[in-house]
């Protein structure tokens, strides 16, 4: 099955890698648990115009130290950040993640979770941030996010875990019509399906999955 129109350009991987978010640190600071939770890699992002931006190729710095407590506080606040720009209600909805639970609940779930990508994969680990290790208001858009970031450069199993948001799915209801595709809420089993096209389609054309997720945001973006 085809993803994209013949038309639709996939995007480099330094392209990939180099898609920058702005944010305000001094916006999110307030917001959460302690500034223990704040990545350092963040401080170093460089100023574009009036803000700092943070690219991919960063925040996958900070998954690289996802096997200890702080190295995963820290990758769950530099996901969010990169999935929320600078407006204060997208930031302060994101970060209602850390008022609705305490803070050893979100460590002991996100750790839970992480432990399953590593050791059974993407799909397992999207059952558990759906299920039983839910962290309340961390939906799918920004769980999976987390498991990208966590797991796209080295992964257990057949698929690399990617990021699954309205704008993507928007898209695929283009392009894979006999499948229902809300905007969120995806099951276990729809995640699954997701990464095995994007998979088929990155084989294809000689990319790397998350080539073909970008291309894929960038065309649901234009899709009413």
């Amino acid at each position: 099955m085809r993803l994209l129109p013949a038309d639709e350009p996939i995007p480099g991987r330094d392209d990939v890698l180099g898609q920058a978010i702005p944010f305000d640190r001094d916006r999110w600071l307030p917001l959460l648990p302690g500034t223990g939770w704040w990545p350092a890699e963040l401080d170093d992002c460089p100023r574009v115009g009036r803000r700092p931006h943070v690219d991919r190729r960063t925040v996958f710095g900070t998954a690289r130290r996802a096997n200890t407590s702080e190295g995963r506080r820290h990758l769950l606040v530099a996901a969010l950040v990169w999935g929320s720009g600078t407006r204060a209600q997208s930031v302060a909805r994101r970060a209602r993640t850390f008022t609705e639970s305490s803070t050893q609940d979100i460590e002991s779930r996100l750790e839970a979770g992480l432990c399953l990508l590593r050791e059974q994969g993407a799909v397992a680990a999207y059952f558990a941030f759906n299920n039983d290790q839910k962290i309340r208001q961390l939906g799918p858009a920004f769980f999976t996010k987390v498991l990208y970031f966590a797991g796209h450069e080295q992964h257990v199993g057949p698929w690399r875990p990617l990021i699954l948001d309205s704008v993507v799915a928007r898209a695929l209801r283009a392009a894979d019509p006999g499948t229902r595709w809300r905007g969120t809420g995806w099951t276990t089993p729809r995640y699954d399906r997701y990464l095995s096209l994007v998979h088929d389609h990155a084989r294809e054309a000689g990319v790397l999955p998350d080539q073909v997720e970008a291309a894929l945001f960038n065309y649901g973006k234009r899709l009413t």
